[in-house]
């Protein structure tokens, strides 16, 4: 199914983060890489992902979500920084997913249902930006979480600790390394949220100025 048909058919926007795991895609120590990915609409058949890596058509791929479980599927079709992901489960999963969905669209629409660590952590609308590193190279990746002070994203490399970048406008360092990404502590912390999302998010480079380690990684 193409993400156009997808579209027009009943699915619960929902941002649900999670992380995902490609074919052919190794770090160093030979273990297939995890990136960190976001819903963006799910149905009990299919989902849309937000990624920092995007595969291609035919791509089987596992992905595990706190709101929903793990799930295996293929993707179908993609779009830029996003791909379609059909869902390989049962039908008693099907039924169980399905229920999850209704009570999260319920809990979405219920203002009195807050996130408690919204002052101090955010996902911003548009998750890809772009990383600059110190040799100039410029490479799109996926914003997993920011706060004033610092943010955690996902992308191809995963640089050591120490490594000074850019993301967006923000100088930093690297300062902690995780599974699915790492963490980029701001040399100057920003002064609100508006600034912070206005100056951190920036449209991905593209292919042709993006690094190419895919087989390196």
């Amino acid at each position: 199914m193409s993400v156009e048909t997808f579209l027009r058919q009943r699915a619960v926007r929902i941002e649900a983060p999670g992380t995902y795991t490609l074919p052919n895609w190794y770090d160093p120590q030979g273990r297939l890489r995890t990136f960190a990915c976001r819903t963006t609409r799910v149905s009990p058949f299919r989902m849309i992902l937000d990624v920092p890596v995007v595969g291609k058509v035919g791509d089987r791929l596992t992905s595990y979500f706190r709101e929903f479980g793990k799930f295996d599927g293929e993707i179908t079709d993609t779009i830029a920084g996003s791909f379609l992901v059909e869902l390989e489960m049962t039908r008693a999963m099907r039924v169980r997913l399905a229920d999850k969905l209704v009570w999260l669209e319920k809990k979405q629409k219920d203002a009195n249902v807050k996130d408690s660590r919204r002052d101090a952590r955010f996902i911003p609308n548009a998750p890809h930006t772009v990383l600059t590193l110190a040799d100039g190279t410029l490479m799109s990746c996926f914003i997993i979480d920011v706060s004033l002070s610092g943010v955690a994203v996902s992308a191809e490399v995963q640089p050591s600790i120490g490594t000074p970048l850019a993301v967006g406008a923000y100088v930093g360092r690297v300062v902690r390394v995780f599974e699915e990404g790492f963490a980029i502590k701001f040399v100057e912390p920003a002064t609100n949220l508006q600034e912070l999302e206005r100056r951190i998010v920036r449209a991905p480079v593209s292919e042709a100025k993006t690094l190419a380690l895919r087989e390196s990684c």
